[in-house]
């Protein structure tokens, strides 16, 4: 079992392969969430799946699940991503977490490894922002965190149904419930991912092995002021939303590099100014605030300190405020005795690795409140993500994938549940 390794030349050209679906003329991929060309690359991996004599269904949330089976009727030992992009993506981000659990079912099967566990690789659905505006969608179906009444009526902006569109992927939602899974029926969850940043990179560490998932908090933000002449209106008789707003915006920055938490950070990423004429005073800003950190103390801290500063920007301004909040998703940590595993599958294979926080959401950490979850990174070329450039070293790869494999075995023989 020891000497047992990835094929990094098959993993290579099952990369090219899954990258064909959805490339545009950018080199991007726009594979994104139940459209034709994610729907053509689920058929591809089912194939793939279906070659290796696993056993394949597609359940409820329409997330794909490949089972090999174990020896003894033991918990099942889990590990995949997801294969959806954000329009005009990379090759990697997600993607490799399936392949890299393919390879591994592909190294078992033709070495013939027998394991205690059974085994399931899974491609969650939805896992990126989409149309529909529901990301991390399958997981958060299987752990019990969304159920059919979260799919009522949602559609994307040409009006096609979640409903619909879930169908055509294999899913039910007349069922939807029925994807969730049982915490017993799990033993583990391991996640491979891009790092999606420079952390591994600029220490030249080829394995990144996640401590804890970022907590997600975002509001949509208000400033309501009043519309007026451009030209007849007197600089201190303004009301101007937009001139309130980015005020609010930089201070919000500023209390984001002012925390000292390197893993603490600040967004805005999108806005609308109203009525959006050169001549007249804006009356109203709209902005979506989101900080991610490590802790939920550190994210309450930039919280109530953004907020004391809004407050006296609002009153000297004589603006309104009105603050909705969108998602307040919790830091997940990782399972120690995963991590543990990892990292001395890691040295006894003879690769350094860095234990660190993941500054990006992923499915592990709605995983996390199923089973003992565990994610390991592969260094990121120039910390690219979610974009063409988005690249990854093939050696880098094979050693994160073999670290992957070991880990797995070493769970089947420590765990018993």
């Amino acid at each position: 079992m020891n000497t047992l390794r990835i094929n990094a030349a098959r993993l290579q050209d099952k990369i090219r392969l899954l990258s064909a679906f959805g490339i545009n003329d950018a080199g991007g991929l726009d594979r994104t969430t139940f459209t034709p060309a994610e729907l053509a690359a689920r058929e591809w991996l089912k194939n793939q799946l279906h070659q290796l004599r696993l056993s394949v269904r597609v359940d409820e949330a329409a997330n794909i699940w490949a089972v090999r089976n174990g020896q003894n009727e033991l918990p099942f030992i889990v590990f995949g991503s997801h294969i959806d992009t954000v329009p005009n993506g990379g090759k990697y981000d997600g993607a490799l977490g399936v392949l890299l659990a393919l390879e591994v079912m592909n190294v078992f099967e033709e070495n013939g490894v027998s394991t205690r566990h059974p085994l399931e690789l899974v491609s969650f659905s939805a896992e990126e922002p989409n149309p529909f505006g529901l990301s991390t969608f399958g997981s958060r179906a299987v752990s019990a965190k969304i159920g059919a009444k979260h799919l009522e009526g949602v559609h994307d902006d040409k009006d096609q149904l979640l409903t619909d569109a879930l169908r055509l992927a294999g899913g039910d939602p007349d069922r939807f419930e029925q994807a969730r899974r049982k915490p017993q029926e799990l033993a583990a969850f391991l996640e491979v991912h891009i790092e999606q940043g420079k952390r591994l990179l600029q220490q030249d560490i080829p394995v990144g092995i996640v401590t804890a998932i970022t907590g997600i908090y975002r509001e949509e933000v208000t400033v309501a002021g009043e519309a007026n002449h451009a030209g007849t209106t007197l600089m201190r008789d303004r009301k101007d939303a937009l001139m309130a707003a980015s005020e609010i915006m930089l201070a919000f920055e500023s209390v984001c590099r002012d925390h000292p938490a390197d893993e603490t950070v600040g967004t805005v990423g999108k806005i609308a100014n109203f009525p959006n004429a050169a001549n007249i005073i804006p009356e109203k800003v709209q902005f979506t605030l989101e900080i991610r950190g490590k802790s939920r103390d550190d994210i309450q801290e930039i919280n109530n300190e953004w907020d004391k500063r809004a407050a006296e920007i609002t009153e000297r301004r004589g603006i309104r405020l009105e603050r909705r909040l969108i998602l307040d998703q919790a830091p997940a940590a990782m399972n120690p005795l995963v991590m543990s595993i990892c990292a001395l599958q890691s040295q006894q294979l003879g690769y350094p690795s860095y234990p660190l926080g993941s500054m990006a959401g992923h499915d592990a950490a709605h995983m996390a409140a199923l089973t003992r979850a565990g994610m390991l990174f592969v260094p990121s070329i120039d910390g690219k993500s979610h974009c063409p450039e988005e690249e990854s070293r093939i050696e880098d790869m094979e050693k994160v994938g073999n670290v992957l494999l070991h880990s797995i075995l070493a769970l089947d023989q420590q765990l018993d549940t």
